[in-house]
């Protein structure tokens, strides 16, 4: 005996639930979707009418406690304030609900930790993933430095700077340990320059024992190239992005940020270039090869949704379609390495692929600097030692006969 399918109940239609369903229309959400989040908005005015609440009272405290009560009700599904999301969005735009506080650091160091996120965002240009990483290096530091009467950095001298990295940095890897440093000299400079300290105590932060060039840089072959481009499935609009990426990656040595901030009004089609935005916020463009350009235009063509946000090249290829994330560009160059064979592959490889890919092709160490836009002659100078034809008309041969 057939079982009756279940007739699912009708959402009423309120101006707001309309205005959702719009705006959700818009972000390219299926029709299954969209009645789902229209229920959900109906489900949290119910709660607030039976709590005697307006909308202006719905704060994140407000929000945790309604997706309580739904878990505790049995609620399966949309039971995290994350569900809220577009909702909240909706409502807010519309001034119904108030903006989210700004979240502060908090303890002693609070106050000084948010002056330098701003410093680091507005004067710097970097990040919020990379102030998000220097702060946590500096909570150690500033730990330490937490006394009775508050935090004491006015008093910072360079003895105490020295030893906490004495005691702090041999214990953790190199890379840890280099990101410490790095931070700990950027923030000393800003407490300078803000007038906490009066003399600057960034001199007095040692580096990291690190051997230059110490280190070999690692490429694709050319074989192992094509295999990594013919794994894209040209077929599906997926492929075709990936594809895109790829060939960005491989012909103009992007890093994954770079790939993932490109905008559609950074390619100059007519001047055949294309400007990158790259480390500290700085802008340069570069020429475009003809099949990066082809590869880049096919997907626009043919596979970038139609309901896409903003103004990025990459997005993403389910709703919401917005623009892709770095780490999303790194997943991209690993399944696509993973399907052709090529096992662990890490989208800076690609970096250096590009690189020595010039080197043997006869481009100058000036020439790949100039590409992968290296603010120093040093940073580039570890591709000289991939050519190891000119380096065999250089090297000593060995003393078979030594005594």
């Amino acid at each position: 005996m057939n079982k009756l399918k279940k007739k699912r109940v009708k959402n009423p239609v309120t101006a707001l639930s309309v205005g959702l369903e719009e705006n959700l229309h818009k972000l390219g959400y299926a029709a299954d979707t969209i009645w789902k989040q229209r229920r959900l908005l109906n489900d949290l005015l119910s709660w607030l009418a039976g709590q005697q609440m307006e909308l202006s009272n719905l704060s994140e405290v407000q929000v945790n406690r309604f997706m309580g009560d739904r878990r505790a009700a049995g609620v399966r599904k949309l039971k995290t304030p994350k569900a809220l999301g577009h909702i909240l969005h909706h409502l807010r735009g519309l001034g119904l609900v108030p903006n989210p506080e700004a979240l502060k650091e908090l303890g002693p160091a609070g106050p000084i930790l948010d002056q330098y996120r701003r410093f680091l965002r507005s004067e710097r240009g970097l990040s919020g993933t990379t102030v998000d990483r220097y702060v946590d290096c500096l909570r150690p530091f500033l730990d330490a430095r937490i006394q009775d009467s508050g935090l004491n950095l006015a008093s910072l001298t360079s003895a105490d700077v020295t030893s906490f990295v004495v005691a702090w940095c041999p214990s953790r890897n190199t890379g840890v340990a280099k990101l410490t440093l790095t931070a700990l000299r950027s923030f000393l400079r800003f407490l300078h320059l803000d007038g906490v300290t009066e003399r600057p105590l960034a001199p007095a932060v040692p580096s990291v024992l690190h051997r230059r060039l110490a280190g070999l840089p690692k490429g694709l072959e050319r074989d192992q190239v094509r295999r990594l481009l013919a794994a894209c499935d040209i077929s599906s609009t997926d492929g075709v992005r990936d594809l895109a990426i790829l060939t960005l990656l491989v012909r103009l040595g992007l890093r994954r940020s770079e790939v993932a901030k490109l905008g559609l009004d950074d390619i100059d089609w007519r001047a055949g270039t294309v400007c990158v935005h790259g480390k500290g916020n700085r802008h340069e463009r570069l020429p475009l090869p003809a099949d990066v350009g082809q590869s880049v235009a096919q997907y626009l063509r043919h596979a970038r949704p139609t309901k896409a946000e903003g103004r990025m090249v990459f997005v993403r290829h389910i709703a919401p379609h917005r623009a892709l994330s770095p780490s999303r560009v790194s997943t991209i160059v690993a399944e696509t390495a993973q399907r052709a064979g090529l096992g662990r592959v890490h989208a800076h490889l690609l970096r250096h692929t590009a690189a020595t890919e010039l080197l043997r092709a006869g481009a100058s160490l000036s020439e790949i600097g100039q590409l992968l836009r290296h603010r120093r002659a040093q940073t580039t100078a570890i591709y000289a030692k991939v050519d190891r034809t000119n380096l065999r008309l250089i090297a000593r041969s060995w003393p078979e006969d030594a005594q």
